[in-house]
């Protein structure tokens, strides 16, 4: 199995900036796919950035498109979420998740497509 840990989130300024991370252990390999959802108090959790590892490409949510920016060390089995123009809206607990199925890209955006889940970090955006 594959174990995700996230960090990096806190309490920011609408218009200001954070990185998030999330390193995986156990049982990872190079093929798959990892992705990072959020998840508002009484709405669905909903797909933000993916990103795989391999191939090195990269899928965005509408609504984050050119503002945030998902990547990842390889060699430290770490991706990371550099989100910069925060808005109120952005506010949410944020959760990387894996898979090492293989997947079309356009299955990267369901939460049944990932197989492993962090335990979230809190990200809060005032405006």
């Amino acid at each position: 199995q594959v174990q995700l840990v996230e960090s990096g989130g806190g309490l920011v300024q609408a218009g200001s900036s954070l990185r998030l991370s999330c390193a995986a252990s156990g049982r990872t390999s190079r093929r798959y796919v990892m992705g990072w959802f959020r998840q508002a108090p009484g709405k669905e959790r909903e797909f933000v950035a993916a990103i795989h590892w391999s191939a090195g490409s990269t899928y965005y949510a509408d609504s984050v498109k050119g503002r945030f920016t998902i990547s990842s060390d390889n060699a430290k089995n770490t991706v990371y979420l550099q989100m910069n123009s925060l808005k109120p809206e952005d506010t949410a607990i944020y959760y990387c998740a894996a898979t090492n199925k293989s997947l079309l890209p356009g299955l990267w955006v369901l939460r049944t497509s990932y197989d492993y889940w962090g335990q979230g970090t809190q990200v809060t955006v005032s405006s």
